[in-house]
């Protein structure tokens, strides 16, 4: 092949490469306007229709709806991480290629598109019917937690493999144990993909409303000043009736009639709930990257 053939070739290739980075700038370009306009059209109707009595905690505000959406997704978080990094270390690194772990990883994909209606209908037959309990914060976090498991062990199995196997063999030819390389070299290097995860699943609870709708229930009466865990109006009590934004907004939408200001209510809870998922991706993120820079020896 002559010259000539070959330097036509790598024009034709790196014109080609040109239109597709530009095809995906465009497509990545074109999500981010989209996120940014949504959420700007949300975070400046809340704004507009801002009274300060929304967000007190009173009943005509917001405050123990706030309250709520981060308990349950505190509780979502404490039970399905766990879980979820530790089943996603299992398919990783303990799991063969068998029938078992096949069935698994299908049962893992099934969870994951399975309509949170579905999810919530579930958590009302185990977690409240078979129970004997009425709607509290523990089973709205305990199906949060189903929806949430999938996205973080599919994250934590796909980080861990895509690891150079070098990091492994390294670190047990210097004598660790299995374990031990998978929790002091592993799971620290794969940390900022691990949070990815997290990010979304919290991401999940804090916008949930269906699944909640039959687990959490459409109630909340907090006392601020009662803080034995056993009465029903304590503020950290789990097993108590809970309110989140999310579901707030759609009662708020449907039986607006039975509020007053439902409309602007509405409108500054989305505001809130679209703010407080950007600041805990934002912090997440920040979080990391220190935790990141700190592992490379770069702080």
């Amino acid at each position: 092949m002559d010259t000539n053939k070959i330097q036509q070739q790598l024009g034709r290739a790196r014109k080609t490469d040109k239109v597709v980075t530009g095809l995906l700038y465009g497509i990545g370009g074109f999500f981010l306007a989209l996120l940014i306009v949504m959420a700007g059209y949300i975070i400046i109707k809340g704004l507009l229709d801002l009274d300060p009595k929304f967000l007190s905690f009173s009943r005509n505000g917001i405050g123990n709806q706030f309250f709520n959406t981060i308990y349950l997704v505190v509780l979502s978080l404490l039970i399905s991480v766990p879980i979820g990094i530790g089943a996603g270390i299992y398919l990783a690194e303990y799991a063969g290629d068998n029938k078992l772990t096949a069935a698994i990883r299908v049962s893992i994909e099934s969870l994951s598109s399975l309509p949170s209606i579905v999810v919530g209908l579930f958590g009302y037959l185990v977690f409240i019917l078979s129970t004997g309990m009425q709607w509290n914060l523990l089973a709205g976090a305990l199906a949060v937690s189903i929806l949430s498991l999938p996205s973080i062990t599919t994250t934590t199995e796909d980080a861990i493999r895509n690891l150079p196997k070098s990091y492994k063999q390294g670190s047990m030819a210097l004598g660790a144990s299995h374990w031990k390389a998978i929790t002091s070299v592993l799971l620290p290097a794969c940390f900022p993909r691990i949070i990815t995860g997290i990010i979304l699943a919290a991401g999940r609870g804090f916008g949930e409303a269906a699944a909640l709708l039959y687990t959490a229930g459409q109630s909340t009466v907090i006392n601020w000043h009662n803080w034995n865990l056993t009465s029903a109006t304590c503020p950290l009590n789990p097993i108590r009736s809970g309110e989140t934004l999310a579901l707030h907004i759609w009662v708020l939408r449907t039986e607006g009639s039975l509020h007053a200001n439902s409309t602007q209510i509405a409108n500054v809870s989305a505001a809130v709930l679209v703010l407080m998922t950007l600041i805990f991706s934002l912090s997440a993120r920040v979080v990391t990257r220190r935790i990141t820079r700190k592992n490379l020896g770069e702080e």
